[in-house]
């Protein structure tokens, strides 16, 4: 049986990664809507991925003998002055994602919970990668600046994005 105060944390963790589903997905219509489709789609692959990183975590806690206890979502932001303000709130909203995920681990260290602190590895793995992404297209569109050809072509790369579907890993 899972310890009481990490079922609870991670119930709050589950809800943070379906904020962040839900923020991505208002991004993705965002972007969808003044015509960068390419964006739109990185973004809705995002999407995919932060409901799984839900599951993961949902999943987990059910594992463990614990009990899912959904909360509400907050309504994300839905407006931006453009695609960089979209990707700078996308790498701020990853870093305090990491924070969060870093407070979990911190918890799983102080209770010695074995098994969270690994399921826990995993995610902070793959906030490295996720404060790497948007990262780098932020690098891209502070460098493109206001060269819509450089930013049609940068969209044009984004569409190339696949979701690729969790394998059966816990």
């Amino acid at each position: 049986m899972i310890d009481k105060d990490i079922e609870k944390a991670i119930n709050k963790q589950i809800n943070s990664e379906f904020y962040s589903a839900y923020l991505y997905l208002s991004m993705a219509a965002y972007a969808d809507s003044i015509g960068l489709k390419g964006f739109a789609n990185w973004l809705m692959v995002q999407f995919k991925e932060e409901t799984d990183h839900a599951l993961k975590l949902y999943n987990y806690l059910l594992d463990r003998g614990g009990r899912v206890i959904l909360d509400k979502i907050d309504k994300p932001k839905s407006e931006w002055n453009s695609i960089l303000e979209v990707f700078e709130d996308g790498l701020k909203h990853e870093e305090e994602v990491t924070k969060s995920i870093n407070e979990l681990m911190d918890l799983a260290v102080a209770k010695k919970d074995y098994a969270t602190i690994n399921i826990l590895q995993w995610f902070i793995d793959e906030q490295v990668e996720e404060e790497k992404s948007f990262g780098e297209i932020l690098n891209k569109l502070k460098l493109i600046g206001n060269d819509k050809k450089a930013l049609l072509m940068l969209d044009k790369d984004l569409a190339q994005r696949v979701y690729t579907p969790p394998t059966n890993e816990k």
